[in-house]
């Protein structure tokens, strides 16, 4: 972290909580009586110490080596006037030192996790050691309390052991979190640049179509009506011919213009499902060539959006080919599903082409580059005078 650990920002809230529930229990304790030996001689500076120990606990050092030893060593301080001053290690468990280790987990990496657990245990025997070197020297008494200092010694060890792994396996388990909240922001982020820069290869696509079709007739359009303006006055029959190729340029242009408005369209899908789009692309064939392609759709199962709208795009590409170069008189269409992938073939009867010369065309480099980014295969077979077959699968399974 690039700022220091704070209220607002703490990675594990319930901790905080923790540590100000168990050190109210401790500085409770400081006013219960107890026998002499374990008397607390500044129960005031006991609960100074325990109170600014808690409040060192709202900003934790992340980023400065130095300042992080000396946070701990301040900690380590206050710990020790609360053990040797007071009578808390003797009465009740070192809660103390277990908010110590789960601290150091917060600010240290795993070496100074080791270190800080290794003191809080070291002091933790000095502290118990001091108070019950004051026990009386009485054999059976001093027996006693050695088995009561070797139990409490050996379950305060397996309690920071716990506490550490616990605390590192928390730690790792967030970290592992962040790394895949970035991670996903990073997918997201090429996700977006991938749309960018498709969304403006289509652009560019559609550019150059305007410019060679749309531009192209317009230009063939106003050449038309010009001759027919000559024409008008000495041979109006012939006029009259010129003004009925100048309108079926017309008609040709804004048939043109209608195709590339659909495609400029961002989710050609949203309000009808792939079937009827299709249909619709299958009526605009037929309109433009008087050619009624054959459809056959049979999905078995659900197809995602991502697929459908790549298919779509692929249909919409291929029957735009087959307007302007195929002059087939039939055209075949199969799109069906199988368990696991989905196949697509668009066959026509056209004039065809050679692949040698016409392979790096924008329209089919658009349609291979949309089935490889699905994980499918894209293939295309034709000859010149031998019609155009498409095929194409697209797994609907991800590995």
């Amino acid at each position: 972290m690039s700022r220091p650990i704070q209220f607002n920002n703490h990675p594990f809230r319930f901790l905080l909580y923790l540590e100000w529930i168990l050190l109210t229990f401790a500085a409770f304790t400081v006013t219960i009586p107890s026998y002499n030996r374990f008397h607390n001689k500044f129960p005031e500076l006991t609960i100074c110490s325990l109170l600014l120990f808690g409040l060192m606990g709202l900003r934790l050092p992340t980023t400065n080596k130095t300042t992080k030893i000396l946070y701990t060593g301040s900690e380590i301080f206050l710990i020790l006037i609360t053990g040797f001053l007071g009578g808390i290690t003797a009465r009740v468990f070192p809660f103390v030192y277990v908010i110590l280790v789960i601290r150091s987990c917060l600010i240290f990496n795993l070496p100074g996790r080791l270190i800080v657990t290794g003191l809080s245990f070291i002091f933790f025997i000095l502290t118990l050691k001091y108070k019950f070197d004051r026990i009386p020297s009485s054999p059976v008494e001093q027996e006693r309390f050695f088995f009561f200092t070797l139990n409490i010694t050996l379950l305060f060890a397996l309690a920071l052991v716990f506490v550490l792994l616990l605390m590192n396996a928390v730690i790792s388990e967030r970290k592992s979190r962040e790394k895949l909240a970035m991670a996903n922001e990073k997918l997201r982020q090429y996700a977006l640049q991938i749309e960018n820069q498709a969304t403006l290869e289509e652009r560019n696509r559609i550019a150059r179509e305007i410019h060679d079709s749309l531009g192209h007739s317009l230009t063939a359009l106003n050449l038309q009506l010009e001759t027919a303006l000559k024409l008008l006055n000495s041979n109006p029959y012939k006029a009259l011919t010129f003004l009925a190729k100048a309108k079926e340029l017309g008609s040709k242009a804004l048939q043109d213009v209608r195709q590339s408005v659909s495609a400029m369209r961002s989710h050609p899908l949203q309000e009808q499902s792939l079937e009827k789009a299709i249909a619709g692309l299958a009526e605009n064939v037929h309109r433009a060539t008087g050619v009624a392609p054959i459809c056959e759709i049979i999905l078995s199962r659900p197809i995602p959006i991502e697929i459908s709208t790549a298919i779509f795009r692929i249909i919409q590409e291929s029957f735009t080919n087959i307007c302007k170069y195929a002059q087939a008189t039939e055209v075949k269409l199969e799109l069906t599903t199988t368990a696991t992938s989905l196949h697509l073939r668009i066959q026509d009867n056209g004039t065809g082409f050679d692949l040698a010369q016409n392979t790096k065309g924008f329209g089919l480099q658009s349609m291979g580059d949309r089935t490889f980014a699905l994980g499918g295969t894209f293939h295309i077979n034709s000859a010149p005078g031998d019609g155009c077959k498409i095929t194409i699968a697209i797994p609907l399974i991800r590995v």
